[in-house]
């Protein structure tokens, strides 16, 4: 017997994201042999949509793996020296400890949370320290904070130097945000299939420069698994490095259809939409329930795929999830040091302002209730 799938639009997690029934039912289909024709075609019918997607004439590598391990192969595979890691949240700092686990010296410029990483402050470390690093990192939407940090901008940066690569963590900007690869002038940029391209779990999809793969083939110590060179040689092939979940491509297919239907400016623009109403909903609160709420993201610098919201005192980020899943929504906490002072709301993939819409009112009567609760609780020593 077949499950039912539970209602669309109410699954707002900053990843993973809610995946379309189409998309998954695409899963189902006959597994086939990956050296065969049939996945030679699967991937050659896939690579012109992954191409835009990365804005980009290169070949884009699909692993299955989560997009952890492509961060592990621009570490693995980039730095020869050491490395830079600009840090604006904890999944830049995932980068940075994915660098020192991998045996790599690795130094840290480090923002206050809702700031984004900028390119003035890496120019001046690198000016105060030339030569010191040879790859540095960044993530380009900060999942823990909602913030957009400016890749074009840092890339120009490192392109003043020649032996310095830029690697990106784009793993909640690809599909939800423009990319402009080859434009930008970044090395390196990953992706993990369950965020903004709301698909399941478990692939990583990444593009290199020719300048990446120079530095790839010079680097002694790559990983076997996540070799870089491999990735790049298997694309132009159109095969896989390893055995591959074969159905998840099958979804990739399916979801890149969809993607191409509603054409990438429409789905930017979606994308952006949401994250206005979510700006606007939250000066809504700040003017009728309490001046304590607000967006972490720096104004300028916020993401348009996940919203950070922080609370007034009296609210606890874990009761309000709790409260919601009741109602049947999902969202999260904060992340880290974050985790009771915000909400995340994740607003990206294949969902739209009308079903945020929903959450929003949901949300919104949630916090309501949990104000005036508080302000009903006896207070300690109070007369």
């Amino acid at each position: 017997m077949t499950t039912p799938h539970p209602p669309f639009g109410r699954f707002f997690l900053p990843g993973p994201t809610e995946v379309r029934p189409e998309v998954l039912d695409a899963m189902r289909k006959p597994v086939i042999g990956h050296r065969g024709p049939a996945m030679r075609e699967l991937l050659a019918g896939i690579d012109p949509d992954l191409r835009a997607l990365f804005g980009t004439e290169r070949p884009v590598y699909v692993s299955t793996s989560s997009a952890t391990g492509l961060m592990e192969a621009a570490i693995t595979g980039l730095c020869g020296r050491r490395v830079l890691a600009l840090v604006c949240g904890a999944f830049g700092d995932r980068f940075r400890a994915i660098a020192e686990r991998c045996g790599r010296p690795v130094d840290a410029i480090r923002v206050e949370p809702g700031q984004p990483s900028t390119p003035e402050a890496l120019r001046e470390a690198l000016r105060a320290r030339p030569g010191r690093w040879d790859l540095v990192t960044v993530v380009h939407s900060e999942t823990s904070t909602g913030v957009l940090s400016p890749v074009a901008d840092l890339a120009a940066v490192v392109r003043e130097h020649d032996d310095l690569l830029l690697a990106v963590d784009g793993v909640t900007s690809v599909g939800g945000v423009e990319i402009r690869f080859d434009d930008w002038g970044a090395d390196f940029l990953l992706t993990g299939s369950q965020k903004a391209l709301a698909l399941p779990p478990g692939l990583a999809l990444g593009v290199a420069s020719e300048r990446a793969l120079e530095r790839a083939a010079r680097v002694p110590a790559a990983s076997f698994y996540f070799d870089l060179l491999a990735f790049e040689r298997r694309a132009r092939e159109h095969q896989t490095t390893n055995t591959p979940a074969v159905s998840l491509f099958y979804a990739l297919e399916r979801q890149l259809g969809r993607i191409r239907a509603e054409g990438l400016a429409g789905r930017f623009d979606r994308h952006r939409a949401m994250a206005k109403r979510c700006e606007a909903w939250v000066d809504g609160l700040r003017a009728t329930l309490d001046s304590g709420f607000g967006i972490l993201a720096r104004e300028g610098y916020r993401s348009p795929t996940v919203t950070a919201v922080t609370l007034p005192p009296t609210l606890r980020a874990g009761d309000l999830v709790r409260a919601l899943d009741e109602r049947g929504f999902t969202i999260a906490t904060g992340y880290g040091d974050l985790k009771q002072r915000c909400i995340r709301i994740g607003h990206m993939g294949d969902h739209t302002v009308a079903e945020l819409e929903a959450l929003l009112t949901e949300t919104g009567e949630v916090m309501r209730t949990a104000l005036l609760a508080s302000s009903a609780a006896p207070r300690i020593g109070g007369s």
